[in-house]
């Protein structure tokens, strides 16, 4: 049976959620998941209300954005609600939600981290998803 998957990203900095889309796909489509629905957000705060809208029509879901700590503890409190958000989703419906948002100090950290060949936080994240669907 082909799984459904689910792909919310947060388009804050385009480049980064870029490359994390694009280490997402790469391990999809090794996988097996050649078509997924991309779904496309403002910022991270946005995924998981997306996720719910959306959570009984796919078998598993990967959020995908980044957060760069400023000089405001709006850092912290956007970060820390969109995961705990994103994993009472995931245990309340019983579907993965691989986790690809990345919280970073500076652009040059989250370019790396986001980056396929190098940290590939996209496939990370797809690949622990996966892992949960048993594929």
């Amino acid at each position: 049976m082909k799984k459904k998957v689910c792909v919310v990203v947060a388009n804050y900095y385009p480049n980064i959620s870029g490359d994390l889309i694009k280490g997402t796909s790469k391990i999809l489509t090794e996988r097996g998941i050649k078509k997924f629905k991309k779904i496309i957000v403002p910022g991270i705060f946005e995924i998981p209300v997306i996720i719910a809208k959306n959570i009984k029509n796919y078998d598993g879901f990967i959020a995908l954005g980044c957060v760069i700590k400023g000089e405001t503890p709006h850092f912290d409190f956007i970060s820390k609600s969109t995961i705990n958000a994103i994993m009472h989703l995931s245990i309340i419906y019983k579907k993965p939600i691989g986790n690809g948002i990345i919280t970073c100090f500076t652009k040059k950290q989250a370019l790396k981290r986001s980056s396929p060949q190098k940290k590939d936080k996209g496939g990370e994240a797809a690949r622990a998803m996966l892992s949960v669907l048993g594929i």
